[in-house]
């Protein structure tokens, strides 16, 4: 897995993940943590050619630095659940394959304190690349469960005793007024056609964001934003 960007880099040595990393000879005072780190680490740093970044990262903006990660550890639904501290809050990711959608969903859920992603093995986008440098290195500290079917992943969750809820832009109730300091998964579905049927039909309730403008929804991270920062707010 190779993962590019300066805060991406550095949450993945914090979080003890990097194996190699690849460094430019310029911007040596930007790069002088992610240096440090390595050596204290015992990493080990090579240094390459722009060019060379550039073809790894296939024109992403690497500031620099590239790494290769060891794989991530492997969760399932059970462990995302028996390892919160509290009340379960996890995110459900029904066939999100935006990769920039899918660091910036990460990215939230590192920053609401919430247990983890589940989502499909297919129909995703990867964790490498433009998504870990979307997450903001958030990628290597969040907890994700991969699972082959969503809907049956949605019955574990119920056996479980964690409620499931789906954002979908038709439902009746808001967001804001349902009780999430409950065992909660919030499902989002796929950039577009949103929540595929079974899985619309598989989740306990059905929510919306109230849209006041002349667009009819959010882009799926920022409601995913919405939603959790309203399960904080309430949990506080």
């Amino acid at each position: 897995m190779l993962i590019y960007g300066l805060n991406p880099v550095l949450e993945a040595l914090r979080a003890g993940r990097v194996t190699s990393i690849r460094m430019t000879a310029g911007d040596r005072d930007r790069l002088r943590a992610v240096r440090q780190l390595a050596e204290s680490t015992r990493v080990p740093v090579r240094i390459v050619d722009v060019s060379d970044l550039e073809r790894e990262t296939r024109g992403g903006v690497h500031q620099g630095v590239v790494a290769d990660l060891r794989a991530a550890q492997e969760y399932s639904v059970q462990d995302l659940v028996s390892s919160a501290t509290g009340a379960p809050l996890l995110v459900v990711l029904d066939g999100i394959e935006d990769p920039h959608n899918l660091g910036a969903i990460i990215r939230t859920v590192d920053a609401c304190g919430a247990d983890g992603v589940i989502r499909q093995t297919r129909h995703s986008a990867k964790l490498d690349g433009a998504a870990a440098k979307a997450s903001a290195g958030a990628v290597a500290h969040v907890k994700v469960a991969d699972v082959v079917n969503i809907a049956r992943a949605i019955g574990e969750l119920k056996e479980a005793g964690v409620w499931t809820v789906g954002l979908d832009a038709g439902a009746s109730e808001r967001h804001d007024q349902i009780d999430l300091t409950l065992p909660t998964a919030i499902v989002l579905g796929a950039e577009g056609q949103g929540l595929r049927r079974l899985v619309r039909e598989s989740c306990d309730r059905l929510i919306s964001i109230p849209m006041r403008g002349h667009v009819e929804s959010l882009n799926v991270s920022v409601a995913a934003a919405v939603v959790l920062f309203e399960a904080v707010r309430q949990r506080n």
